[in-house]
This record gives structure tokens, C-alpha cells and sequence, in this order.
């Protein structure tokens, strides 16, 4: 395996809505030594995408329903945000300890289905998921002409204490690296290993940057070989179908 190496993208200005975010990325990537290229893989937190996209709303605006009032006073949230939260979900799972766990539109099942006041750039704002996170990946990959884009976020998880970043859109990675039927180093055919490489390459970019850094896009080289010619079916194929949940 070649070496992974990674480098946050430098001067990435306050992203807001309207914003040309590929001309931001590539007049960052071009500071890099070397400039960002065709084989890197540009991992890029999901903040910066839902904003240059106008996934901003702002609370002043959001007229809570009675269920936005009721969950609210149970769990010590603003009424606004979650009903923001509820526009956002196609169903909530469970509601227990100020979080509120959430089957999103895109399939995904996170808490308050990733709807985010922090760095949402104004003090009476939430910023939602990209409506369409792997159509966002693409178009940054054709704008930008890198080998792959991942959009990330962070996301907790149940049986383990912290967040991670994961892949909430992908293009030009593959998601998923299937080593089913394979034999280890003692021969033994592999039965169940599906590795999500592009949550793992989500996860390695957050390591070299700052939740209040200002650099929400890291350039990773030494994915090559996971690198595809076609976008790919993005993110959309780590998301684990309801019916092999084992835990609903």
C-alpha cells in the first residue's frame, strides 16, 4: 500500500449561500506544493456545501408546530430547531437526552437528523445536510477535476463514546471494499469483511483539522487504488437497508 498522506486545504474563506465553492476549493488547492491534481481525494466537511448551497434557515423564520413544542420542553431544545429538525426527517427513531435520532430523506439515520447550529455563521441559524450529498460530490469532482470528492460529517455512535467523521456524499471513491470470499494469511475464506474506505478516508481527514480551524477541506494522496474512472454509486451504498437493521 502506498503512504497516506494528508494536508488541509489553506485560506478557505466564511462560506455563504450563492457562494462559488469549487472556485474557493481550487484557488486553495492551488497553494498546495503540489497543487491539488487529478489522483487526490479532497474530503471536504459538509458545513461548507449546505451553506454555498443555501441549506441555511434561520430560526427567526420557523414557526414551531404542537410536536416541536411538546419534544422541546421534554428535552430542553429550542422549538424552532426542532421543528427544523422533524421538516428534515422522514421518521424519528427515539427521542431521549436532548438528542433526537432520525431517519433523514437521504436514508441516513443520525441525530436530529443532522440539522447544526455550530459554525452555522449567524447566532439564530441552523445548517442542514445537502439535499442531495452524492449529486454535491459529483459536481464538485467535475468542477474541481480531482480524482475523488467525499463530503463528511460527524456523526456519534451508539456503542462508542465521541463523534467520527463519515461519508455522506462520494464521488470517484469507492465506498465500500469487498474482501468477501478471499482468504487471509492462514487461508481462511473471508466471510464477512466490507470495508467502508470512504468513512475511513472521512474519518482520517478530520484528523488534521479543527472544528474552529477554518479549514473544512482536506486533500488526501495514497488513495489511488481506490480511486474510480466513474463517479461511482456514492454514499448512498454504505447506508444499511431498514430490513438487515438489525437493532430497529
Amino acid at each position: 500500500m502506498p503512504p497516506l498522506a494528508l494536508e488541509a486545504l489553506p485560506g478557505l474563506p466564511e462560506i455563504h449561500p450563492g457562494d462559488d465553492l469549487a472556485a474557493l476549493l481550487a484557488a486553495a488547492g492551488e497553494r498546495l506544493d503540489p497543487p491539488l491534481g487529478a489522483r487526490d481525494v479532497l474530503a471536504i466537511a459538509h458545513k461548507v456545501v449546505s451553506k454555498a448551497e443555501g441549506q441555511v434557515r434561520a430560526l427567526a423564520r420557523v414557526e414551531p408546530g404542537a410536536r416541536a413544542q411538546a419534544l422541546a420542553a421534554d428535552h430542553g431544545k429550542d422549538p424552532r430547531h426542532v421543528q427544523v429538525i422533524l421538516d428534515e426527517a422522514t421518521e424519528l427513531l427515539r427521542a431521549d437526552r436532548g438528542r433526537l435520532i432520525c431517519r433523514t430523506r437521504h436514508g441516513f439515520t443520525c441525530a436530529n437528523a443532522g440539522v447544526d447550529q455550530s459554525n452555522a455563521g449567524a447566532a439564530d441559524a441552523v445548517v442542514l445536510l445537502p439535499s442531495d450529498p452524492d449529486g454535491s460530490a459529483r459536481a464538485l469532482r467535475t468542477a474541481l477535476g480531482v480524482g475523488a470528492v467525499v463530503i463528511t460529517d460527524s456523526w456519534g455512535r451508539p456503542w462508542r463514546q465521541g463523534q467520527v467523521e463519515v461519508a455522506i456524499g462520494c464521488a470517484g471513491l469507492a465506498p465500500l471494499s469487498d474482501w468477501r470470499g478471499y482468504e487471509d494469511r492462514d487461508g481462511r475464506a473471508v466471510a464477512a469483511s466490507v470495508i467502508a474506505i470512504a468513512d475511513e478516508a472521512a474519518a482520517a481527514a478530520d484528523l488534521v483539522r479543527g472544528k474552529d480551524s477554518g479549514e473544512p477541506a482536506v486533500r488526501l494522496r495514497g488513495l489511488q487504488h481506490h480511486i474510480t474512472e466513474e463517479d461511482g454509486p456514492g454514499a448512498a451504498a454504505l447506508i444499511r437497508p431498514p430490513a438487515e437493521d438489525l437493532f430497529r
